[in-house]
């Protein structure tokens, strides 16, 4: 079987952020039958209904990269108790114009860091609720919410936590069976 493709989305721009770190992690770490890319949503402008029918061409390549994707794994910190308007905002993008949502049917997998001990519990939380409308097919369990992550990263947003680290080979490798599982009945 070709390798599966997952699409690994950070729905943090900054450059050292622990997401951005924890996604580098797992593309390390993903089994040999798949491969993670990495989408950076930082280019693509607020979304306005005026441009849905002619979007800019870093959507109209996010969507594609969607589509050819296998599975989707959004990686995101937590603001205000939910996900990051940018992140928000990339979503939206993908979903429209109506009757032209990238997402639809979608396998899709949340993880994130944070500094706060539950580990961006909230955000993932409402992001599973925007999942309903997208109709996405998201996995529900292991679940990895990655607290305390001044302490596990170091400076340049690098996974250095050994423990952290057994728990993503644990989650990738639940996610990679759960697409093959989802490929089976396909």
């Amino acid at each position: 079987m070709a390798k599966l493709k997952i699409l690994g989305i950070p729905g943090s721009l900054r450059q050292h952020s622990y997401n951005k770190g924890l996604l580098r992690a797992a593309q390390q770490l993903v089994g040999p039958d798949a491969e993670i890319e990495t989408f950076e949503i930082k280019n693509i402008p607020p979304f306005s209904e005026d441009d849905e029918k002619n979007p800019p061409e870093r959507v109209t390549e996010f969507k594609k990269k969607i589509r050819e994707a296998d599975g989707i794994l959004f990686v995101t910190p937590e603001y205000n108790y939910s996900i990051p308007g940018v992140l928000k905002n990339a979503i939206d993008w993908a979903s429209r114009p109506y009757g032209d949502n990238a997402w639809a049917n979608k396998p899709a997998a949340i993880m994130g860091a944070s500094v706060g001990p539950t580990g961006t519990a909230r955000a993932q939380y409402h992001l599973r609720q925007v999942f309903v409308f997208l109709n996405m097919h998201d996995m529900k369990q292991p679940e990895l919410m990655v607290g305390a992550a001044g302490q596990k990263f170091d400076a340049e947003g690098n996974l250095t936590d050994e423990e952290t680290k057994k728990y993503l080979k644990r989650f990738l490798d639940a996610y990679v069976a759960h697409l093959k599982n989802l490929h089976h009945h396909h």
